[in-house]
């Protein structure tokens, strides 16, 4: 379930990024928590993720059922003004309310939410409602958004989320006129992504995203990244579950070539769509920019031929950066992303260790206390004005360049 930062004025979005500083220098994986002791959570027999048929539903105990009554309260009888944006199969709202009842509430006196409200789209509908409410309600990770409870009621099919504030990284990476990201805080992004996907990666029945994408990214006031997840969970062949659907959900730009041209779906495909998303990161560009002349049109193909070299990173860096990045970081996560897009499954690494070389590299701290106090700070002014929410197999390896 995606959200956004959005900001109400006259019913038109608005969005607004406070850019933290740099000093100090960590590891980009500088996290007191590693992954793996997350994923250990995932070694009990949890349902799958696709239900056999459209009556079968296993709840999970921290799920609030709310009454469809209580959905329409706290978004305004699903108003216009509170909508943040519209996916496939529902429209996506914000919705306000009480941090201890979780009763709905007038808006900016409680706990905001995002409500999802799928559209009567039949049986597939159902199933990607079902599927979020019986399997992804028991998964609880840092950089998964948590699923607070559901509506089943009559036809109407909703889903309450934990409420991003800080919107998605494809906002903050391609708006006009915003500050840009600093590289630490580029480099701290692309670690977090990666531990949410070694999570799902490292369940019992490996768990695939199947259409992870820059927009699947959500920020919270203190710019920590969690994945939105519901609806879009798929098991890998090699798992428990036989069962993997047919139908190609991903999107153009980032879905591996394997998955999109006959359907076959693995952790690896996450690994090539993380790899475009890696790119898009240091780059500053879209994996599909049809504005762009046609050389450079598709990222992946427009970065492999600059790359030639490997030594001229700087031809492929986002300009917005102003050159202020470490040049042996920047070969290490441009090489790691190309590694990850190899057009053949087996070449590309597995998620843990994505994230093994990812941590390791070193990277300015991205913010101080007081640095994090201006942003909220600024964040919360605004929104109080009444305005809400496979290249070629000779490049070094980027695990060799990190060592070197």
């Amino acid at each position: 379930m995606g959200n956004c930062c959005r900001t109400r004025r006259n019913g038109d979005n608005h969005y607004r990024y406070v850019q933290p500083h740099a000093s100090e220098v960590v590891t980009a994986g500088g996290a007191k928590e590693p992954y793996r002791s997350d994923s250990k959570k995932l070694t009990q027999n949890l349902p799958s993720p696709n239900p056999r048929n459209g009556d079968e539903m296993i709840l999970s105990p921290h799920l609030k059922v709310f009454a469809f009554s209580e959905l329409i309260n706290a978004t305004k009888y699903f108003s216009p003004d509170y909508l943040l944006g519209e996916g496939a199969f529902g429209y996506v709202y914000e919705g306000w309310l009480n941090k201890e009842t979780l009763s709905p509430v007038e808006p900016e006196s409680g706990m905001p939410v995002a409500i999802k409200k799928l559209k009567r789209l039949g049986f597939q509908g159902h199933m990607e409602w079902l599927s979020d409410v019986s399997y992804l309600g028991g998964l609880h990770h840092r950089n998964l958004v948590n699923l607070i409870g559901f509506c089943y009621e009559g036809e109407n099919r909703l889903l309450v989320s934990e409420f991003m504030p800080g919107g998605s990284l494809e906002h903050h990476l391609f708006r006009r006129g915003g500050e840009p990201f600093s590289w630490a805080l580029r480099l701290k992004v692309a670690v977090e992504v990666a531990q949410g996907l070694a999570f799902l990666h490292a369940s019992q029945s490996k768990i695939i995203y199947c259409d992870f994408k820059s927009s699947n990214v959500l920020l919270d006031m203190d710019y920590n990244v969690k994945l939105s997840v519901f609806g879009l969970a798929k098991a890998d062949p090699s798992g428990d579950w036989s069962h993997v659907t047919s139908q190609i959900t991903g999107t153009e730009g980032y879905t591996a070539p394997e998955y999109f041209a006959a359907g076959r779906l693995t952790t690896k495909c996450d690994v090539y769509s993380f790899g475009i998303v890696l790119l898009e990161l240091i780059t500053g560009r879209r994996a599909i920019d049809y504005k762009r002349v046609a050389e450079e049109k598709r990222l992946l193909e427009w970065v492999r031929t600059q790359l030639r070299d490997t030594k001229k990173v700087f031809k492929i860096m986002d300009s917005r950066l102003e050159g202020k990045y470490s040049r042996k970081a920047a070969s290490v996560v441009a090489n790691l992303a190309l590694q990850c897009c190899y057009p053949e499954a087996t070449y590309r690494p597995h998620m843990s260790d994505v994230l093994s070389i990812l941590e390791k590299i070193p990277s300015p701290r991205a913010f101080r206390n007081k640095d994090m106090s201006n942003s909220k700070s600024k964040i919360n002014a605004h929104s109080s004005n009444g305005q809400s929410n496979g290249h070629d197999h000779q490049h070094e390896s980027a695990a060799d360049m990190v060592h070197h």
